[in-house]
Formats: structure tokens, sequence, C-alpha cells
């Protein structure tokens, strides 16, 4: 075997170097070899000079990004011309730390033609014989940043970049099959990538799908009546605007203020504004408990919305479901309980995401420091409701509805969840872990 290809590669204990899961045309292929990526690529140096490309940066986790796009602005400024010329195919190593890729990321460039990248990232091209999407997904799995720790001696410089030199990244070993084979894993996983965009896709369409509904169920601003109906309303008269706490048990109350500790089965389960995500769900992987003695009133209930009152987050709401099990509610969250024989809980939490609401929480918002909404504020929200004679039926109705979409979305979300754990289980047994080399 030449040098060119690397050494065989061994276990720990001697056994040869193969993965757990190997496609059948390959079991009896024999070991993958361990080559230096010095030895299986040519490092990029090409410089822009005067040409006219597009720089770039690179983010974790989505790749090539326009400057423009990333900063606001073009920032190449007077280093433009020491760029470097990066072409389809050409991959780059951007050795800025991030929550994904500590030791830094790197991404191969696809349907871009030319870019111009950065001169403190490490360009480079495989030889041929080396597949770009096998050594895609070595990069995906993180197969560098395993290696490169060792070579970190200290934090990011100034400019945010790790010490890490082009010596140390160009001594990484890849654990790397025959050339048929690396084609049959990228195939593979391109494949599940592809099945998981497309699934993403139909998530994003069901949320567009739902917002949209929501501004037709919804009487718009200055109507009175809602442009979609369903038919047995068509003819019930216009809707009427009422203040929030026309239709609660009481006035919106304040949540304990009290540091989080980590969850604890013998503490009370701790609902915060980071506990909340965009949709309006709790975050339980994420499960704080509080450390203070609480009463049955500090507890949510059935039926019970919180909104947040403070930060970049006001406005945002959550509505108590039961599996989400016994959660005391943050002294940044404001509690409202409707009144069921008013309005119901689940038509009020809709309509808390809708256009018309979130015009009002940034108005009502606005201070001199940071965005603010407190209990008499949230207590003068004005709701649209239908008339008296169908108001609880055409909620429920309504309620009905987006619940169904709701639970549409929630399972589509599963399945997107599904296949990326899935896709990352089969990387864990289709390339040879590292350290047992």
């Amino acid at each position: 075997m030449s040098n060119k290809e690397g050494t065989s590669g061994k276990h720990g204990d001697g056994r040869p170097l193969v993965p757990r899961l190997r496609f059948p045309e390959f079991l009896g292929a024999g070991e993958w070899t361990t080559p230096k990526l010095e030895e299986i690529s040519v490092p990029i140096n090409e410089r822009v000079g005067a040409r006219r490309l597009t720089p770039v940066s690179i983010s974790a986790g989505i790749g090539f990004v326009p400057q423009s796009e990333k900063f606001g602005r073009d920032i190449s400024g007077n280093q433009y011309r020491l760029y470097t010329v990066v072409r389809d195919g050409d991959f780059v190593y951007n050795k800025g730390n991030s929550l994904k890729f500590p030791q830094g990321c790197v991404y191969d460039l696809q349907d871009w033609s030319e870019v111009a990248a950065p001169n403190v990232f490490i360009c480079f091209r495989l030889d041929s014989g080396y597949e770009n999407g096998f050594f895609r997904y070595c990069f995906e799995k993180n197969i560098h940043g395993l290696q490169l720790k060792k070579h970190i001696t200290s934090g990011a410089r100034s400019n945010g970049l790790l010490n890490i030199s082009k010596d140390a990244f160009f001594g990484i070993k890849i654990p790397t099959p025959k050339r048929a084979e690396q084609q049959k894993i990228s195939d593979f996983l391109t494949y599940l990538d592809d099945l998981i965009t497309l699934e993403a896709q139909k998530l994003c369409a069901l949320k567009t799908h739902k917002k949209g509904l929501m501004q037709q169920l919804f009487p718009a601003e200055g109507e009175t009546v809602p442009r979609l109906r369903f038919p047995e309303f068509r003819g019930a008269g216009e809707w009427k605007s009422t203040r929030l706490d026309e239709l609660l048990f009481g006035h919106p109350d304040y949540g304990v203020n009290a540091p989080a500790v980590p969850y604890s089965e013998d503490l009370p389960a701790y609902l915060r504004i980071t506990d909340i995500s965009d949709e309006g769900y709790f975050l339980c992987d994420k499960k704080a408990s509080v450390a203070i003695n609480v009463t049955d009133e500090n507890y949510l209930s059935e039926g019970d919305i919180v909104l947040a009152r403070t930060g970049a987050s006001v406005g945002k709401s959550y509505k108590f479901r039961k599996e989400d099990g016994k959660l005391v509610f943050a002294g940044f969250l404001i509690r409202i309980k409707p009144d069921p024989k008013k309005i119901d809980s689940t038509f009020l939490f809709n309509f808390l995401s809708t256009q018309q609401y979130w015009k009002w929480v940034g108005v009502t918002s606005a201070r001199s420091g940071q965005p603010g909404i407190n209990g008499n504020e949230y207590a003068s929200l004005p709701i649209p409701v239908p008339p008296h004679e169908t108001e609880l039926s055409e909620q429920q109705k309504i309620a009905n509805c987006l619940t169904s979409l709701d639970d549409l979305i929630a399972a589509q979300a599963q399945k997107v969840e599904a296949l990326k754990t899935h896709k990352k289980g089969l990387m864990q047994q289709l390339f040879p872990k590292l350290e047992e080399v």
C-alpha cells in the first residue's frame, strides 16, 4: 500500500479498522486506512488579486454565507486582494470556535462557482480518487476536532480564531475506505439529508398554513368579522372587542422571584422565559427547579396562560399542559386565568400568536430602556370575541381546528427529529470510532 493511501489502521486491541455497520458488498473489502490529510490533499493559496468575487464567511451548521449577509456589509476591506480563490469542490477550514464545532468547522463549496475566502481560513482540495461527499460527512462528524483538541494551547486570539497551525490541521488522520465504499456512504447519507430536508419543508409548510389560517379566522385590524368563518356561524353577526381582564378570573398575577437550581424531583419544577419555545411549548430538556417554599397558588393549573413581561422575549406566551407536570412560574412571567364561561383558553392562546397581537406588543412594550409589559397593560389588551349568541361555540370551533393543525405540526416535528437522530446513529456506525484507532 502506497504512502499516498496511508497506513492500514488498527483498533486499540489490534483488530482491523472497519466500521461497525458496513454495506453488504463491502463486508469482505478489507480494513480502512488512516491517511493524513496532507497525504491526500493539496493546499490552495491562489490570491484573489484584482478579480471581483463574492467575499464569504463560514457559519457553523450552515456553511458558506456572503459577508454582506452575515455581517450586514462586506468586511473584506483592504485585505480583499489577499483573500483566497475557492472553487466548487474545494474545502475551507474556519478555525473559529462555536458550540457545534469547538475546534472549528470545515465545509466544501457547492454551487457557488468561485468565491473569495478570508486568507486566515485554511483552504484545500482533495486529490483524485477521494470523494468530497465522504469527507464532507467526516468533517460534519467532527473527526478533525477530536484530533485538534490537543493542539489548542490557549483560548481564541483577538480575532476569534484558535491558535491551530496549518501543520497541525493537515496532520489529522481520516479513516478512509476504498473509493467505491466512500461513494456508497456519501450517496446514502446524502439521500438521508435530502429526506430530512423534504420533511423539514413539509413542517415549514404546515406552520405557514396555520399562520395564514389564523389571520383569516380572527378579524383583521379595523374589521369586525373574520374573513374565513365556519358555515354555521356565517350569519351570526359581528365580533366585539373586549378587554382581557373582563375575560379572566381576577387580575393578571406575577410569578415567584428566586434563582433556578439544578432539577430535582424533591423540588418544584421552574418555568422561566428561556423554558418556553417560540411555538409556546415547555422545553423540558432544560428543566430546572426552584428551592423555595411554594403554595398551591404558585403552581400553574389547567387553562392557565403565562406571558413574558420583559426583555427580547416580551409577549411570548405559554399555555399550561398537564403533560408538562407541576410547574411554578418565574417572576419575569405574568399569569392569566381565563374564565371558561367567557373565553376558551385555547382560543385565547392562539390569538396570542396573531399579527394583531404582536403589533400591540410592539407598541405597548416600547420603553426608554428594556422593552416590557406589566400586568395592568396586559389587562387592557383588546381581545376580539364572537357575538354573545355564539361566543363559546364559535371560539371552541376555531380552537379545535387550530389544535388539529398543532397536532399535525407536532407529529411532523417529531418525524424530522427522529430522522435526524436516525442519521446521527447511523453515522456513529458507518465510520470507525477515531478513539479506537
